[in-house]
């Protein structure tokens, strides 16, 4: 786990009390490392680099960037803050920072977020950024835009699918979610062939490993190995900011994908299933954003709207 400056010494110990003095599971263990180092790397990144430092404000600034820039649902935020917390407490209890900073951040109970979305036209401009001028795997990042869109696929998800979970001729993919529960996902004619391209043309050269190294993923990163989610934020990125959009990251792709189906007429149950949530309380929520696109549409397009 990648530490930042200050904050190396004192997650390595909060860490190692909650491992062996507090019992804490590895799964619980691994989640308290990842929230901590998203933490220390965001505040590095705007040049706090002492836990001493930080100020309520900053906290607060680094939750609604979680929500804003990646997309996290209100449960994953919640979960977060819970880290935060138990971390600053146990520093301000060892004497390690003079106050606790996150003492007085309310945790977002009620809070319901509303999941930006792409205008199709935006999609397309994204969808078909890559080419050749703008690198040699210019087919591989085509071919990973068009799944995720068309599979409303997570950029965990997308990293993940294997060759032989590609299915050309019945023009479907296995997708591996949360909690490993695997869909089977339809994909359009754009999404299937530029895959089929980049499986013949490019990703021949990425495959120099026959020991299974790579683990047989679809999309290879140009030293051959499984393409990581950091890696899919930067790509997104990158065509986001060469067709003029702004405010893009991987999730977008994904609630435009579940928001233009309902807007076509879709029906809920199907888009559960596509995007693979447990609970249909959590796809309801596209509902919402069409109803505020249908009160946009009766505003702009009716005379007395």
């Amino acid at each position: 786990m990648a530490v930042h400056s200050s904050f190396d010494s004192p997650v390595r110990d909060f860490l190692a009390f909650a491992r062996v003095e507090a019992g804490l599971s590895p799964a619980t263990l691994e989640a308290y490392g990842r929230d901590l180092t998203d933490l220390a790397t965001d505040l590095s990144d705007r040049g706090l680099t002492d836990p001493d430092a930080v100020r309520p404000e900053d906290l607060a600034d680094h939750l609604r960037g979680l929500s804003r820039e990646r997309g996290l649902q209100p449960s994953s935020i919640a979960r977060h803050l819970a880290t935060l917390r138990v971390f600053f407490r146990w520093l301000e209890a060892n004497r390690r920072i003079d106050r606790d900073p996150a003492r007085l951040l309310e945790r977002p109970t009620r809070w319901k977020k509303l999941p930006g979305v792409m205008s199709p036209r935006n999609m397309r401009s994204l969808i078909e950024a890559p080419r050749p001028e703008f690198g040699r795997l210019w087919l591989r990042d085509r071919a990973m835009l068009e799944l995720m869109y068309a599979a409303g696929l997570r950029a965990s998800e997308v990293g993940r699918i294997k060759l032989n979970e590609f299915h050309r001729e019945t023009m479907l993919l296995t997708v591996h979610g949360k909690g490993d529960k695997t869909r089977i996902v339809p994909i359009g004619e754009p999404a299937r062939d530029w895959t089929q391209k980049y499986i013949d043309e490019d990703r021949p050269g990425l495959a120099r490993f026959k020991d299974g190294r790579d683990g047989y993923r679809l999309l290879l990163s140009a030293g051959g190995r499984p393409l990581e989610r950091v890696a899919v934020w930067q790509i997104v990125r990158k065509y986001a900011k060469l067709v003029g959009l702004e405010g893009v990251y991987p999730h977008l792709l994904r609630h435009s994908f579940a928001t233009h189906l309902v807007q076509g007429g879709a029906d809920l149950r199907v888009v559960q299933e596509l995007l693979g949530h447990s609970d249909i309380g959590t796809t309801q929520v596209y509902t919402h954003v069409d109803r505020t696109h249908l009160r946009e549409v009766v505003r702009t397009c009716l005379p007395r709207g």
